[in-house]
């Protein structure tokens, strides 16, 4: 154990306290063994030897001359010292300049005279290449070619650093513990090692953090992959070793129960993506081991609304077509969740739901709606079943849409005046600021001052209608107030009918319950279900047991399909299913949504209840002691074939009759300690499904849940062209974006229509000036292409717009199209380019809105690399709407090598929506990707890249699950038990936590 021992010791035994106080608190690493695994991030080359009359700006470079002259400047009034040092080769002259304390020893080493190596980056001060503070090397008169190149090839190996110790500490402190390096323990079977041509683990050490060569390199990353992934790999095989080794009763359909009950009165079919899912879930169920599967996209399938329908947001309405995994959105209930998977569905038939209020929602003929009528009571019914049993007996309107929970809003505006005089003075015919009848910072407001706004509105415009007095009508309000008047009775739970007035305008009745109250008497009936045509849609699934948000008009929408076919298969096998959710009031609302989609197939054993029946229980903490009895009971006695409920469940006096099956929510994962404290329940371990409405790359999914198999429902985009996407590399191939600007012609000329899209408008909102605009340091200067690029404030709209009038597209209609305009221009604008009378628009995202002209076969974005994944996604699918083929040119100035240039070839290379989350994944460090998975696990991956490296996980995969299947125990491999135990907590040594 001496040879372990060496890598556990302390860094402070060997750097002293101070050095490794700041690698322990900035950088995490405590142990020999911690900064030899904190492996360089890159490798800064010296470069060849370069003349100076061909020195490339912003590059690394090195240079053998002689110092021609050197002098000490002062600058700050002489608080500050400098020193130049100009140089020469025959061929050019170059400036060094050193600062501070740095000035000593150059400036005692630097003498007129004498030659020496000085290595890099170039850049410009004063119209004068110089390099700041270079590292130099002093040669004799006659040093050796050999001498020479060596200093200039050598590789410098750059280290993920923190502020308060530099990469080169680090690399001293590495050279410190390096011979350590020795007492490494090789995890890996010599027979692997060795078949796979692997170097030892001590020589991969030794040549990551000083290689010799871009081979050295390369030999130990190779090695330092296959370690990470193969300890990992063993981890999970060990653990799915486990899980088939155990015993589970066999769950197979019966014909004639519950799920064919259920299925009977799905108001939607299944797609076959669905019963291909659901045959492989059952065929797991019904074999004698436990199932571990994970479902990827089960939330969402299906259930869709254009791109330009409304989704509410904290700060306000924002369109469907920008919704992107993270965004925050609000549910009805009042509070609010994250986007967590965004699915293009293509183009589908819309229909359009027309309320009773005037107000309308469009969506597919698969989408979800909370209804009620006086018969049923609430139901969740899709746009299918609503049309075909619209009207009751008498001819009355069957179903009434649930309202929305009155909810706090902030655009982040400044609302300096008060809101009901504001409200008093709009509705008196003033004029309000920003020339609309109510700003948007008022409209998008706490609900209270909604409430006064609308109130001083009705007081000083409106009159009672009716004895009561309950409702208020507004006379020939002009279209805009009338709009704004509807909009915020809507958003208060109450309701606005608009009517045409005799003398222009319109009469606004609005009805708004009282604060506090209900508004249940407000709900507005669904008069009409009105064909609309193709349209482009898309769904979401929220990160929110009602995978419920809130649409246009302050209409509640429901988006979900519950995994509840599986839990009713086990039901009928004689079985009982268990729900799991990590709160209280998330429970209660899994409930409500479960019991509310099986209708009275949720009462069984109860009066009405329905046959083949089941109950369906809710078990939380803080239920009330009669209640937690009986359902207590019921799971006990098999009453309860379904029960939801929290971490309750896992509670030593919780009894199950059979339990058979285990739901989780991969939003919430549950760790293992959960998922055995469960098992215990059953006579045998229950089956276990794990559920995501995310698209996960099959890597992570491998690296990740490795212990799950998994099944995909994947929603490609139908009934669309193909959209072929390139980088343009405006900066390094202006003959590129020339070309860009040529292509648009082309499709102009052939009919057709363009869109080019710019990441800021450009009139009053300039950007702040960038940092160390003013600074006389150079130091300060932007000192590559990237810094260069990102200082550089985004291109704006009006300013592209008029270049192109003037330039590459001259004599085309081009018009302009963005937030601030006024709302009859901006409708100006959309009307003629979707009636062909405009060639091109220039515009920034605002074109998510409403616009959709499948005659625009071409989209050329502007400053690309400023703009998310799921961002340009988006923006592209504004082409190829019709019959031609669509283009999408990503224009970007970021140098070729950069990560941002990486990202956006990436984006062009694919319509995938799972490959697309692939590259939004690989912008996280990959630690962060498997640490939310793995709380158990002490080291995150360091090098292995869980995104890139697939035949490496796969290929371990495949060695790991043989080595186990051979050797369960390990009990022929020490040194592999040993690296497991320093992966995983030391009481689960087999186990991954997805805690």
């Amino acid at each position: 154990m001496e040879r372990v021992a060496a890598l556990d010791e302390p860094l402070k035994k060997i750097l002293g306290g101070t050095t490794a106080k700041v690698l322990a608190e900035h950088l995490g690493l405590e142990t020999v063994g911690d900064l030899l695994h904190h492996y360089p991030r890159r490798y800064a080359e010296r470069g060849e030897l370069t003349r100076l009359s061909d020195l490339p700006l912003d590059e690394h470079v090195t240079v053998v001359a002689q110092v021609a002259d050197a002098r000490v400047l002062t600058f700050n009034h002489g608080r500050g010292q400098r020193l130049e040092v100009t140089l020469t080769d025959g061929s050019g002259r170059l400036q060094l300049v050193f600062f501070g304390k740095g000035i000593h020893k150059p400036h005692k080493d630097l003498l007129p005279g004498r030659r020496a190596m000085f290595a890099g980056k170039v850049s410009v001060f004063n119209r004068k290449l110089q390099l700041a503070h270079p590292e130099y090397e002093l040669l004799d008169r006659d040093a050796d070619n050999d001498a020479v190149d060596a200093f200039a090839n050598q590789l410098m190996p750059i280290y993920p650093a923190c502020q308060q110790m530099a990469s080169w500490k680090i690399a001293k402190a590495v050279d410190a513990v390096l011979p350590s390096a020795q007492d490494a323990v090789d995890p890996l079977p010599p027979g692997l090692r060795e078949g796979r041509a692997l170097i030892p683990l001590t020589e991969a050490l030794l040549k990551i953090h000083r290689p010799g060569t871009k081979a050295d390199i390369a030999d130990a990353r190779a090695r330092l992959k296959w370690d990470e992934a193969f300890v990992l790999q063993v981890a999970l095989a060990r653990r799915r070793f486990a899980d088939s080794q155990l015993p589970a009763v066999p769950r197979r359909l019966t014909p004639g129960g519950i799920l064919d009950a259920f299925d009977a009165r799905l108001p939607f079919t299944l797609t076959e993506g669905q019963t291909k899912v659901s045959r492989e879930i059952f065929d797991d169920l019904a074999t004698e081991h436990p199932m571990h599967r994970l479902l990827q996209g089960e939330v969402g399938s299906g259930k869709a609304q254009p791109l330009d329908a409304l989704v509410l947001t904290p700060r306000g309405f924002r369109p469907m077509g920008e919704m992107a995994p993270g965004t925050e959105v609000v549910v009805p209930s009042g509070g609010t969740a994250l986007v967590d998977g965004v699915f293009p569905q293509g183009e589908r038939e819309v229909w359009r739901l027309v309320l009773s209020d005037g107000s309308t929602v469009e969506c597919d003929d698969e989408h979800l709606w909370i209804v009620s009528s006086r018969a049923t009571g609430e139901r969740v019914l899709t746009t299918r079943a609503l049309r075909a049993d619209l009207l009751d007996d008498d001819g009355r309107p069957r179903w009434s849409i649930a309202p929305a929970t009155p909810v706090d809003l902030d655009d982040g505006g400044p609302r300096p005046l008060d809101a009901y005089e504001l409200g008093r003075t709009v509705g008196a015919g003033g004029a309000a600021p920003a020339g609309r009848a109510v700003p948007d910072a008022y409209r998008n407001a706490p609900v209270k001052d909604r409430r006064a706004l609308l109130a001083g509105l009705l007081d000083a415009g409106g009159e009672p209608l009716g004895a009561d007095g309950a409702a208020r009508v507004f006379r020939a309000a002009p279209a805009p107030l009338a709009a704004d008047l509807a909009w915020l009775a809507r958003s208060l739970g109450g309701t606005a009918r608009s009517a045409p007035a005799a003398g222009g305008g319109h009469d606004v009745t609005v009805a708004v319950p009282e604060e506090g109250v209900g508004g249940d008497a407000f709900r507005r009936t669904v008069l009409a279900v009105e064909h609309v045509g193709r349209r482009p849609v898309q769904c979401i699934s929220v990160a929110h047991p009602s995978h419920a948000y809130v649409t246009d008009h302050f209409t509640v929408t429901h988006n979900t399909m519950v995994a509840l076919r599986a839990m009713l298969g086990v039901v009928d096998s004689g079985g009982q299913a268990a729900m799991l959710a990590p709160t209280e009031v998330l429970a209660q609302q899994h409930h409500r949504s479960v019991t509310e989609m099986m209708g009275d197939l949720a009462e069984g054993g109860m009066l009405g209840g329905a046959e083949q029946g089941t109950k369906v229980v809710l078990l939380t903490g803080s239920m009330g002691a009669a209640a937690r009895r009986q359902a207590l009971l019921d799971l006990v006695t098999g009453e309860a074939g379904v029960v939801i409920g929290t971490h309750a469940l896992i509670e030593d006096v919780v009894q199950f009759h059979d339990l058979g099956l285990v739901v989780v929510d991969e939003q919430h994962r549950f760790g293992v300690e959960q998922r055995d404290a469960l098992r215990s329940k059953g006579k045998q371990p229950p089956h276990l499904l794990v559920m995501t409405a995310t698209p996960i790359p099959r890597t992570v999914a491998m690296t990740v849940f490795g212990d799950l198999e998994t099944s995909v429902l994947d929603q490609l985009p139908a009934g669309r062209s193909p959209i072929a996407s390139h980088v343009v590399p405006a900066k390094d191939k202006p003959h590129f974006l020339a070309r860009a600007w040529e292509r648009v012609r082309e499709e102009v000329a052939a009919g057709h229509q363009a869109y080019v899209v710019c990441p800021r408008i450009g009139d009053d909102e300039e950007a702040p000036a960038p940092k160390g605009k003013k600074a006389k340091d150079p130091a300060a200067q932007p000192s590559s292409p990237e810094d260069l690029a990102e200082k550089r404030p985004p291109l704006a709209v009006l300013d592209i717009a008029e270049q192109l009038g003037k330039g590459p597209l001259a004599g085309l209609r081009v018009a302009v199209l963005h937030g601030r305009m006024a709302p009859d221009d901006k409708d100006d604008v959309m009307r003629r380019f979707a009636a062909g009378e405009l060639d091109v628009l220039v515009a920034t995202t605002v074109i998510e809105v409403g616009v959709n002209v499948p005659n625009a076969t071409v989209m050329v974005i502007m400053d690309a690399d400023r703009f998310g994944v799921s961002q340009l996604h988006q923006l592209r699918g504004r082409v190829g709407r019709g019959a031609a083929p669509g283009l999408c040119l990503l224009v970007s100035e970021m140098p070729e090598a950069s990560p941002a240039r990486a990202r956006l070839a990436a984006v062009a290379a694919t319509l995938d929506g799972f490959e697309l989350s692939r590259i939004d994944l690989e912008q996280r460090r990959e630690g962060d990707v498997l640490g939310q998975a793995q709380s158990g696990v002490r080291s995150s991956l360091r090098m292995l890249a869980v995104i890139d490296d697939e035949e490496v996980i796969t290929a371990a995969r495949e060695e790991a699950t043989a080595l186990v299947a051979a050797d369960p125990e390990l009990t022929g491999c020490p040194e592999l038990r040993t690296a497991l135990s320093a992966l995983l907590d030391d009481e689960r040594e087999s186990y991954l936590d997805k805690g």
